[in-house]
């Protein structure tokens, strides 16, 4: 995933642009164009921070608010680069922050590009898309075509590496080129270039992904545009080890990593890593493999860390609560004034004794209208209850935000439906809604039985955990039996002759580890969870079969005394290796 608001980037220029600040010779009032133009241009993530520091300074000095943001957003872009996710988010959300009071929507757009930039490193497909859309909208209202080829290009990106879903990905990438050959954006269109290759790549159309990604390649080494580059030679080391050409993958892996370390771009030395171990355990040098594993571990968890992920909860959270406290401010001004204007007439009314009748009348509304905010809150209340585990929904009520906890033991499953989007293509929002409900308020039911937490839906996956908000001993075991309930109901379904929308198979994938949990949101609250385990839980499920439940080692160790359980063997997951697998045939009697 690349962060595309900071495009354009152009090595020569700000070197030229370093040469006129260090002499002095410019007019002040150039100062922080100048200035914006070194952070933006520079292609060392070092050098942009140093230079968006200065520009953050002198901005704030000259009280320029469009230079702070810009600061802001090019600063979180470096430290994104350089794997410092925590610290990134929290600059990207203090130019939100600004942009938001400022109501300047095209800056603001620009910046949830890049906040769901983060989320996307960090797997979180929710909120990556949430804001992705957030960013189409705003930037499409205010007419800003480039940026919102780049909202558009990064969406479509999404879709192809995290969702695994290149068509659609394909579709977007044909609306974001047209904008950018109109405008002969050269960066743009490399980039566009490069994620046509990666989508072909996907489909299997190696030569059609080799032609693109060559041509991005070029492209953006007359732009001077590293980070790119890196994850394009990583895919093409893909391409040709795939085509049997070792010798060539080797190239393109060595050349990414090269590139990576020169520029200190933790996230592609840890994916060039992985690749030049995987080819070295392909050709049987396990020393070099594993040496090579054990530098892309470093650097992974340099970048993911669940020390960061807190931090980014809070950072979020304070950013919603403080938009929120804006509201509660406004309302209680207007509280203030009305206990003015009923003090006031109540006086005028005590004076005047013809109109005691109607403050009668005034007293009643008012009993009846406390009574409706009375309800009201109650409502609210049991709504927070119905989206919050309780111990969650309290401890927001109390203290305004709720604090990222980790628990040390949990398990998650995910499921999908086998050809979902292929068949919703077909059916009309009614029949859709309908397919999709039929399933999720059967699901949420087997949840409530055995005491387990459904996290959230995207789309046709359905996502849920067992050991929080409170631990619990036995949370893999429930789980399983929730799961093999999931599976009978969803092919009790395709027996059943209905009219009620289309039926689908199922792939059910479970994991258990640690995670982190706490509350994000926008307009409103969601109790959501982080960490490595969530992600294999996922790749549990992308990798399990139709009709089938598959489990990781962790969860096996747990179940496998109450379940029977058959070896897959050790299979490739993405970012993760080779990791054994297990496939749940049947329960014992009694597995509880």
């Amino acid at each position: 995933m690349f962060c595309m608001v900071n495009y354009g980037q152009n090595q020569k220029l700000a070197d030229s642009l370093e040469q006129v600040y260090s002499s002095g010779d410019y007019k002040k009032e150039d100062l922080l164009s100048i200035l914006r133009g070194l952070a933006h241009n520079n292609q060392n993530p070092d050098k942009s921070i140093q230079y968006s520091e200065i520009l953050l300074q002198k901005a704030k000095q000259l009280d320029s608010v469009n230079s702070v943001i810009s600061a802001y957003r090019i600063k979180g872009s470096a430290l994104r680069l350089k794997g410092d996710l925590s610290k990134a988010l929290e600059s990207f959300l203090l130019g939100a922050k600004i942009a938001l009071d400022e109501k300047n929507s095209r800056e603001l757009g620009k910046l949830y590009i890049t906040i769901a930039d983060v989320y996307s490193v960090m797997e979180n497909k929710k909120n990556t898309i949430l804001y992705y859309k957030k960013a189409i909208a705003l930037l499409k209202e205010e007419k800003d075509s480039l940026n919102y080829a780049f909202a558009l290009e990064n969406l479509g990106d999404e879709y192809n590496l995290n969702l695994r879903k290149p068509d659609t990905a394909l579709i977007l990438f044909k609306e974001s080129g047209k904008i950018f050959k109109s405008r002969n954006h050269k960066s743009g269109m490399a980039f566009n270039l490069g994620n046509v290759g990666l989508a072909y790549a996907l489909k299997g159309e190696n030569s059609k992904a080799e032609e693109n990604i060559s041509k991005a390649i070029l492209l953006l080494n007359e732009l001077g545009d590293y980070y790119p580059i890196c994850v394009y030679l990583t895919y093409m080391s893909d391409i040709y080890a795939d085509k049997g050409n070792l010798k060539a993958a080797f190239t393109f892996a060595q050349r990414s990593l090269e590139l990576a370390k020169q520029y200190g771009l933790k996230s592609q030395i840890s994916d060039a890593n992985l690749k030049l171990s995987e080819l070295y355990q392909k050709i049987g040098d396990i020393d070099k493999s594993f040496r090579y594993y054990k530098d892309y571990i470093i650097y992974k968890d340099s970048v993911e860390n669940i020390s960061s992920v807190q931090q980014m909860a809070n950072f979020r959270t304070d950013f919603e609560i403080s938009r929120k406290q804006i509201e509660v401010d406004l309302l209680n001004q207007q509280k203030d004034n009305q206990q003015i204007i009923v003090i006031v007439t109540a006086i005028s009314l005590f004076l005047i004794v013809l109109l005691t009748l109607g403050l009668y009348r005034r007293n009643r509304f008012i009993k009846r209208t406390n009574g409706i905010i009375q309800k009201e809150r109650d409502r609210s209340e049991n709504l927070l209850l119905n989206i919050l585990p309780e111990e969650t929904a309290m401890e927001l009520k109390e203290f305004g935000r709720v604090k990222a906890k980790k628990f040390e033991s949990v398990t998650v499953l995910f499921t999908d439906f086998e050809g979902f989007t292929r068949y919703s293509e077909g059916l009309s929002p009614e029949e859709l809604v309908a397919s999709v409900d039929f399933y999720y308020s059967k699901f949420d039911e087997i949840m409530e039985k055995y005491g387990l937490e459904k996290i959230k839906t995207v789309g046709d996956a359905y996502m849920c955990a067992g050991g929080l908000p409170f631990p619990t001993e036995n949370h893999a075991h429930k789980m399983l039996l929730a799961a093999f309930e999931i599976k009978e109901f969803v092919a009790a379904s395709k027996i059943e002759e209905t009219n009620n929308g289309t039926r689908f198979n199922i792939r059910i994938g479970i994991n258990t580890g640690p995670v982190v949990a706490g509350v994000v949101g926008t307009k409103k609250f969601a109790y959501d969870i982080w960490g490595d385990t969530v992600n294999v839980a996922s790749r549990m499920e992308s990798l399990s079969e139709p009709g089938k439940i598959n489990i990781s080692e962790n969860t096996y160790g747990l179940v496998k005394d109450a379940f029977e359980c058959v070896h897959r063997g050790e299979i490739f997951v993405r970012n993760k290796g080779m990791m054994k697998m297990y496939f749940v045939n049947e329960t014992s009697q009694n597995p509880i």
